[in-house]
Protein backbone atom coordinates (compact mmCIF):
# COMPACT_ATOMS: atom_id res chain seq x y z
CA UNK A 1 0.00 0.00 0.00
CA UNK A 2 1.14 3.53 -0.68
CA UNK A 3 0.81 6.52 1.65
CA UNK A 4 -2.76 7.21 0.47
CA UNK A 5 -3.84 3.64 1.37
CA UNK A 6 -4.13 2.60 -2.27
CA UNK A 7 -2.05 -0.22 -3.75
CA UNK A 8 1.03 0.72 -5.74
CA UNK A 9 0.90 0.80 -9.53
CA UNK A 10 2.98 -2.39 -9.57
CA UNK A 11 0.43 -4.15 -7.34
CA UNK A 12 -2.46 -2.94 -9.51
CA UNK A 13 -0.76 -4.37 -12.60
CA UNK A 14 -0.30 -7.70 -10.79
CA UNK A 15 -4.00 -7.76 -9.88
CA UNK A 16 -4.90 -7.00 -13.51
CA UNK A 17 -2.74 -9.88 -14.73
CA UNK A 18 -4.20 -12.27 -12.15
CA UNK A 19 -7.83 -11.27 -12.81
CA UNK A 20 -8.17 -10.40 -16.52
CA UNK A 21 -11.50 -9.45 -18.07
CA UNK A 22 -13.93 -12.39 -18.31
CA UNK A 23 -12.09 -14.54 -15.77
CA UNK A 24 -14.32 -16.32 -13.28
CA UNK A 25 -14.03 -15.68 -9.55
CA UNK A 26 -15.58 -16.96 -6.35
CA UNK A 27 -16.12 -14.77 -3.31
CA UNK A 28 -14.12 -15.75 -0.24
CA UNK A 29 -15.08 -12.77 1.94
CA UNK A 30 -16.59 -9.32 1.63
CA UNK A 31 -16.45 -6.66 4.33
CA UNK A 32 -19.53 -4.74 3.11
CA UNK A 33 -22.27 -5.34 5.72
CA UNK A 34 -24.98 -4.27 3.25
CA UNK A 35 -23.97 -6.65 0.46
CA UNK A 36 -26.22 -9.58 -0.40
CA UNK A 37 -23.16 -11.50 -1.61
CA UNK A 38 -22.13 -14.58 0.33
CA UNK A 39 -18.91 -16.62 0.36
CA UNK A 40 -19.08 -19.05 -2.55
CA UNK A 41 -20.97 -16.68 -4.86
CA UNK A 42 -19.43 -16.59 -8.33
CA UNK A 43 -19.11 -14.00 -11.04
CA UNK A 44 -17.20 -12.74 -14.06
CA UNK A 45 -14.53 -10.05 -13.89
CA UNK A 46 -15.39 -6.94 -15.90
CA UNK A 47 -12.19 -4.96 -15.20
CA UNK A 48 -9.72 -3.85 -12.53
CA UNK A 49 -9.74 -0.10 -11.91
CA UNK A 50 -6.87 2.25 -11.00
CA UNK A 51 -7.36 1.60 -7.25
CA UNK A 52 -7.09 -2.18 -7.66
CA UNK A 53 -10.82 -2.79 -7.20
CA UNK A 54 -11.93 -5.85 -9.16
CA UNK A 55 -15.28 -5.06 -10.76
CA UNK A 56 -17.36 -8.22 -11.02
CA UNK A 57 -20.67 -9.06 -12.68
CA UNK A 58 -21.96 -11.52 -10.09
CA UNK A 59 -24.13 -14.42 -11.23
CA UNK A 60 -26.87 -13.30 -8.81
CA UNK A 61 -27.13 -9.91 -10.54
CA UNK A 62 -25.06 -7.90 -8.06
CA UNK A 63 -22.40 -5.55 -9.39
CA UNK A 64 -20.24 -4.81 -6.36
CA UNK A 65 -16.50 -4.48 -6.75
CA UNK A 66 -13.98 -6.42 -4.69
CA UNK A 67 -11.79 -3.93 -2.83
CA UNK A 68 -8.09 -4.79 -2.84
CA UNK A 69 -6.81 -5.53 0.67
CA UNK A 70 -10.31 -5.61 2.18
CA UNK A 71 -12.39 -8.20 0.31
CA UNK A 72 -11.15 -11.48 -1.13
CA UNK A 73 -11.92 -13.62 -4.20
CA UNK A 74 -10.24 -16.57 -5.84
CA UNK A 75 -10.10 -17.63 -9.48
CA UNK A 76 -12.21 -20.63 -10.47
Amino acid sequence: MTKNNFPSQKTIEQVRRKYPENSRVELVKMADPFSRLLPGDRGTVRFVDDTGTIHVRWDNGEGLGVIYGVDKVRKV
